[in-house]
């Protein structure tokens, strides 16, 4: 990690790490630890979200930067869906400790393609705009997509993973437009924080492990993650609130 750096930066990089769980620094490559303390620093100087969008082959990466709330995920996925835009992958690195940033990498396409140029900027406007409290998703999506509908063969599973030492929800649904929004509107109805995700979409099936702090930002004990999941699931089959 410290090849080509300056002392300064690596002990500066260490210090920035200890706020995120113990396998940040071992399991992350540098690259993104890096990019992802200069997207901090951007933070801290500009004390708004950071938002980038730029083409990468066929097709657009997305970059964002901000501190973490429960509602956050659900806001920029709901912008996402309301566009048509296909998600391929998804990295998501959040701290544990103050001052709670949370990092998010996706690449998504809309037809297969990169954003046009209008387009890019028409989704960071608005992915701006939804976290300032101007433009409401639920509106947006209506337009759109039946939000009573819920996601087809739901499985849920809870557990406390024993190598991140993080509680840990599994969610599997048949893919279908809009299950990203749904799935993380319906943790933020939970008034869970996702601190890490894994994205694996196959055979027409999406699972989406993602790795939570309970509401106050405090570890979620067994017995409570079990019915979570449970009520996850009713959430995500029926759409109840």
């Amino acid at each position: 990690m410290s090849v080509g750096l300056r002392s300064s930066t690596v002990e500066l990089l260490k210090r920035f790490n200890t706020g995120f769980p113990q396998f940040y620094e071992q399991f992350v490559s540098s690259e993104i630890q890096l990019q992802n303390l200069k997207l901090a620093y951007r933070l801290y100087q500009t004390r708004q979200a950071v938002i980038e969008i730029k083409p990468e082959g066929s097709k657009s990466v997305l970059n964002f930067a901000y501190r973490n709330q429960s509602f956050l995920l659900s806001d920029i996925f709901g912008v996402l869906a309301a566009y048509g835009l296909t998600i391929h992958s998804l990295s998501l690195y959040g701290q544990i400790y103050p001052p709670m940033l949370v990092f998010v990498k996706l690449v998504i396409s809309r037809g297969g393609k990169a954003l046009p140029t209008k387009t890019a900027d028409n989704v960071h406007k608005a992915i701006r705009e939804t976290l300032l409290g101007r433009f409401e998703v639920e509106e947006m999506l209506s337009l759109e997509f039946n939000l009573d509908n819920g996601l087809k063969k739901v499985e849920t599973n809870f557990y406390v993973d024993r190598v991140f030492h993080l509680p840990a929800l599994l969610i599997e649904a048949d893919n279908q437009p809009g299950l990203f929004y749904k799935v993380m509107n319906a943790l933020w109805q939970e008034d869970l924080l996702v601190v890490n995700a894994n994205l694996l979409v196959w055979r027409g099936r999406t699972r989406l492990i993602v790795y939570l702090l309970g509401p106050n930002e405090g570890l979620i004990p067994e017995y409570l993650g079990t019915k979570i999941a449970e009520s996850l699931k009713q959430r995500l089959s029926d759409r109840q609130t």
